[in-house]
């Protein structure tokens, strides 16, 4: 979600994980498009970002659930902007790409290559889309340096919220306009810390522009938001990195980045795949 640099100190990744071997187009796919919390990014990973299978997400863990092969076309920085044009304002995809290679290689949008994969992949089961932390996050970088920071946020965020309800749309739209007439989950966002009212409005304001076309284009929501908040009160306090859901940051282990830890990963897979019908043995 988070712009960061690439090649810092090892953090090491869930490398003992069962992922199920490729599986040929019949059997069925699950085509996941999103940001970080999609790719499974880590921060400071240091060379483990040469090979993206280091980065185990909940599209594998949902692939492992349904029985079918995950294809993972998640940027990390990606906004709703650069995922339909080439030109928009991202948060470090490019970056990103330019530096170390996503899941699966494709070197147009993700919407295009999103598109690409639909029309010549006909048994796609499910389609995932997160997006919008990343918009977010534009509009608080650019506040940052303002006089008055929380006034330029709330002056800004009606704009960026109605951006991300209408590119979400134009995504949806899209997918369904190549003739994709199966099942779009949106995933929606948790609160890093739902005992701060500030940050858990903003991820709730996020998430009510996510999903606002949804209905409009058959599409479902998986409500992370909730699923993370009954998750982290017992445990946490209501603090998501408290309750181990979040990845230790490796500058101050006290605390977490925005990204989830691998439980994280496997409570939002478990999320999206409650919202699914139930899978084929």
């Amino acid at each position: 979600m988070k712009k960061r640099s690439v090649f810092f100190s090892l953090l090491v990744a869930a490398a003992a994980v069962a992922m199920p071997p490729a599986l040929a187009d019949e059997e069925g796919t699950i085509l996941a498009l999103g940001d970080s919390v999609a790719f499974g990014y880590i921060t400071r990973a240091g060379f483990q970002y040469v090979n993206p299978n280091n980065f185990v997400a909940y599209p594998q863990y949902l692939g492992v659930l349904r029985h079918v092969h995950a294809v993972d076309a998640a940027c990390p920085g990606e906004t709703t902007g650069s995922f339909l044009s080439s030109i928009a304002v991202d948060h470090g995809c490019r970056q990103y790409r330019a530096a170390a290679p996503l899941h699966v290689s494709y070197g147009s949008t993700q919407l295009q290559f999103a598109t690409g994969y639909l029309s010549l992949h006909h048994n796609v089961r499910v389609v995932t889309v997160q997006l919008g932390a990343n918009d977010e996050f534009v509009l608080l970088d650019s506040c940052a340096s303002a006089s008055n920071p929380a006034l330029c946020v709330q002056l800004g965020l009606p704009a960026v919220l109605q951006s991300v309800a209408t590119n979400i749309g134009i995504i949806l739209a899209s997918l369904r306009g190549v003739g994709y007439g199966g099942t779009i989950v949106l995933v929606n966002y948790y609160s890093l810390d739902y005992t701060d009212p500030n940050q858990t409005a903003l991820s709730t304001l996020l998430n009510q522009a996510i999903s606002a076309p949804a209905a409009a284009y058959g599409a479902i929501v998986a409500d992370v938001f909730s699923t993370f908040a009954a998750a982290s009160a017992p445990v946490g306090g209501g603090k998501t990195c408290f309750a181990g859901l979040l990845n230790v940051n490796p500058l101050d282990t006290s605390s977490c980045d925005v990204h989830p830890a691998q439980s994280g990963h496997q409570l939002i897979a478990a999320t999206v795949n409650s919202r699914l019908p139930a899978a084929e043995e």
